[in-house]
């Protein structure tokens, strides 16, 4: 249903004043932005329900086949757009979309074989490259710890190009204990100590080749890489090795190697 956008001082459009992801969950229904054409049929496709949409007229003409009826596209001009919003829509699409927590920790944990597990990752481009690369490359979930960024926050949607709608991800407990939840797994904690073995050489192990072995990798942030307790969790810890005096990859970097290295075998 198109809706021409003539005033922005329309209560209608209030999810979009100047993008607060954070008051979207306290304030607006618990909604969180989609950004990009794709990004938006993507979660369309994935069955995530659309409270509104913000588009410029091409877009609008582009997304009129997956737009459901009845639901309010508010269409203006990029100027009137990106004095809304307080940015440039360089894509021109924006949805506000209602959250839908799908998956639980328990659920995801039981069902897979392989998971990415990121320990307090807050910058939210490196999340969504993260999930991105974990769906890209066959694992089956994403656990993020309790002061771990927002997947469904705009920029991490956007670095993972909508992966987030389909890839099971569930937030941890802040009192979780991974040993116990992650009771039968293998577990290797990607950081930099003195008994780290090379990554290549963990992929090639019997603990990661083993008929049925359930393998998780921890992730942690760059500056102060896992905590003791994660650490100690883990039955190895294993590095990638670095040349030119560089001691590390960016995290969403070393995930991507680590997931390659460890992929499930029929991937």
């Amino acid at each position: 249903m198109r809706v021409p956008l003539t005033d922005l001082h329309d209560g209608r459009v209030a999810p979009y004043v100047a993008l607060r992801d954070s008051s979207l969950r306290r304030t607006a229904g618990n909604l969180f932005i989609a950004e990009g054409e794709l990004v938006i049929r993507r979660a369309l496709a994935a069955g995530y329900e659309a409270d509104s949409f913000l588009l410029s007229p091409r877009v609008a003409d582009a997304l009129a086949d997956v737009l459901p009826a009845g639901v309010p596209a508010y269409v203006g001009e990029s100027r009137l757009v990106e004095e809304l919003t307080g940015f440039h829509v360089h894509r021109g699409a924006l949805a506000a979309l209602r959250r839908d927590e799908r998956h639980s920790t328990a659920g995801i944990v039981g069902s897979a074989r392989r998971l990415v597990i990121v320990e307090d990752i807050v910058d939210h481009a490196n999340l969504g490259a993260i999930v991105r690369t974990t769906a890209g490359l066959g694992w089956d979930g994403l656990l993020v710890s309790h002061g771990s960024a927002d997947p469904l926050y705009r920029r991490a949607i956007k670095a993972s190009m909508g992966a987030v709608f389909t890839l099971p991800w569930a937030r941890l407990d802040g009192k979780v204990r991974l040993g116990e939840l992650l009771d039968g797994w293998v577990i290797a904690a990607l950081a930099l100590t003195d008994d780290a073995v090379e990554l290549a050489s963990f992929a090639t192990s019997q603990a990661a080749l083993a008929p049925g072995a359930k393998v998780s990798v921890l992730l942690g942030t760059e500056g102060h890489g896992l905590s003791p307790a994660w650490l100690e969790a883990a039955d190895h810890v294993v590095t990638i090795p670095m040349a030119a005096g560089i001691d590390s990859l960016n995290v969403a970097a070393a995930a991507a190697v680590a997931c390659y290295e460890l992929r499930p075998p029929c991937s």
